[in-house]
């Protein structure tokens, strides 16, 4: 039988000695490459590389606004803060980024598509999320979509009674230009022709109801005094039971008669 004796203190010393030794070169081996790699230029950031929704923004166009304010190369780059430097330019929505080794940005776009415009200034929209944005310049799409108006927080609200209310005006051969949350929660609507309707306050269900009901009846009462639905100017929906008609030269009510007084 053999035994291994124990190595002496000063093997043991030399052999630790020289772990640490080796550690050290192969640490430094890192961040000499760590450091070369940070300062080669030919990490720098250098293509862009863009795709999803294009329609308004390409590689040339955001890498002319987008790449000099970008800091750092393919290793040190922000990516987050890349991403917002990205979502700052027009029409861009969210944007997600990601590395190409070795100099590369890919980048993938989503656009706001705009739905309606917010408020009176025409470089306000709308999208279809319901969120607001800016576009400097106004928008590049013309002017037929409807305005809507409230509280800068309300804007997927007002959107949401725009898209509920819109197809009940349909029978009338009109669309809804104009959807308005007010301060005091009431709610007003101006048709294509300039007829201004106040719908009063409610549920989506409840305001719903009160604008079909006008809808139903209206062509009938504008005849009875020999108009078209057309010279409608206002109309009032905030009556119980009924709504106040103002047409071109007249004004009346029209109340149904089975309907119970009550408060308006």
């Amino acid at each position: 039988m053999t035994h291994e004796l124990p190595l002496p203190f000063d093997v043991k010393l030399t052999n630790l000695a020289t772990s640490l030794l080796v550690a050290a070169l192969v640490l430094g081996g890192v961040l000499l490459a760590l450091w070369w790699g940070v300062r080669n230029p030919a990490f720098a950031i250098r293509q862009i590389t863009v795709d999803g929704d294009t329609a308004r923004n390409d590689a040339t166009s955001l890498g002319s606004s987008v790449l000099p304010r970008l800091t750092g190369n393919f290793f040190t780059l922000d990516l987050a803060a890349t991403q917002l430097a990205f979502q700052s330019a027009p029409w861009v929505r969210r944007a997600m980024v990601q590395r190409e080794f070795p100099n590369k940005l890919h980048v993938t776009l989503q656009e706001h598509v705009p739905v309606a415009h917010w408020g009176d200034g025409a470089e306000r929209l709308v999208n279809i999320q319901g969120e607001l944005f800016e576009v400097p310049g106004g928008d590049a799409e013309g002017g037929d979509k409807p305005t809507l108006l409230g509280p800068d927080g309300e804007s997927a609200q007002v959107l949401a009674m725009y898209k509920q209310l819109s197809p009940v005006v349909a029978p009338l051969g009109t669309e809804v230009a104009g959807l308005a949350l007010l301060s005091r929660g009431d709610w007003r609507m101006e048709l294509e022709q300039g007829a201004v309707i106040e719908l009063g306050r409610g549920t989506p269900r409840q305001l719903t109801a009160r604008l079909a009901q006008f809808v139903a009846t209206v062509k009938e009462v504008a005849a009875r005094h020999q108009r078209p639905v057309e010279a409608v100017e206002a109309a009032d929906l905030r009556h119980s039971g009924g709504y106040a008609l103002r047409l071109r030269g007249v004004s009346t009510v029209r109340l149904d008669p089975q309907a119970k007084p009550g408060p308006r």
